[in-house]
This record gives C-alpha cells, structure tokens and sequence, in this order.
C-alpha cells in the first residue's frame, strides 16, 4: 500500500525506522549495515528528510546521529499511516478493545527497533481471556497478512519483568488510561 505512494525503498525503511518509535536515533554507517543499501541512497534520503524538518541530527564524536521531529506538524499523521501499512490500527480495534481488562499493549521486537517485519510481537498486560485472545489473533494475522507473538503479564507480574532484558525497550501502544 504504501510502496504506491511512496516509490523510494530506503525512504520507506526510514520512516520505518524513525517515525514507528520515535526516541529510535541512528547514524549513517549503522543504517547502511542494517538496510544494506547503499551509503549514498540513504544519506539523500537522509539528507531531504532533514531538510523537509521532519529529521532532525546532531552530532557525536565524529558521527552524526538523526532522530524523528517529533515537533513536526506531519510527525502524528506519519506515525498513523505507517501503523496503518504494518496493520497495528488493525490489531487495536479487533483485538485489544474486545478482550476484557486490558491495561496496557506493548510493541516490541522488530517493529519497536523501527524495521520491518513480517512477524509482530506485541505484550499484553492485564487480565486476558487467552482462548479468545487466539480467536481474535488469527483473524487480525489473516487481515494484516503477518504472524503475531505474544507474551501476556498480570498486573502482579508486570513488577517483576526486567524491561531491560527487552532490546530496544518496547513501545506502549495502548493504554487503558
């Protein structure tokens, strides 16, 4: 869907990678390794980015680190449209807000680092119906067309997980408050 608007791959990769978690920073090596693209492909993108406000950079040592704007007056609608293109809206209306006491919905693993991927890992915190929860995951993976793992914690057993164990720290995409 959102290769028909826009026809740059790296700038998709990088709207990924920035506006899904918006505290994500990088630097242009590291992106090159990660995407496996070309230096010079991702530093325009990187450069009209920037330009457009929608980056913004600073530097560190030698190396010049780029984070999403998030004062950027298009940065909410951005973030929207690209939980549209993973289907998160999706997973959000027809399993988060049918399933009882839900207190909090995490995103982590791929997705939280800001790539792409066709699995979504997602951490539920509440009181959850687990046969239904299955039900209502098959149907989401079946209109989003990616696989979703899941952990569920009660709120006893919220306390005692290591959150830094979880590697980029998960992004809260849902909370009952």
């Amino acid at each position: 869907m959102i290769e028909t608007l826009i026809s740059s791959k790296t700038r998709i990769k990088l709207l990924l990678k920035f506006f899904l978690n918006s505290k994500t920073t990088a630097y242009l090596r590291s992106l090159e390794s990660e995407f496996g693209d070309s230096s010079n492909s991702i530093r325009l993108e990187l450069n009209k980015l920037e330009d457009a406000g929608m980056l913004s950079s600073h530097m560190q040592g030698n190396k010049k680190i780029f984070k999403a704007n998030t004062g950027h007056p298009l940065f909410d609608e951005i973030h929207n449209i690209l939980l549209k293109h993973i289907g998160l809206d999706r997973i959000i209306e027809n399993v988060i807000k049918r399933l009882g006491d839900v207190e909090r919905v995490f995103l982590a693993g791929e997705f939280s680092r800001g790539l792409d991927s066709q699995i979504i890992d997602l951490i539920f915190i509440g009181n959850i119906d687990k046969a239904y929860l299955i039900t209502l995951i098959e149907k989401a993976e079946n209109l989003i067309n990616r696989k979703i793992r899941y952990l569920i914690y009660n709120e006893d057993e919220i306390n005692k997980i290591d959150w830094t164990s979880f590697e980029p720290e998960p992004l809260l995409l849902w909370s009952k408050d």
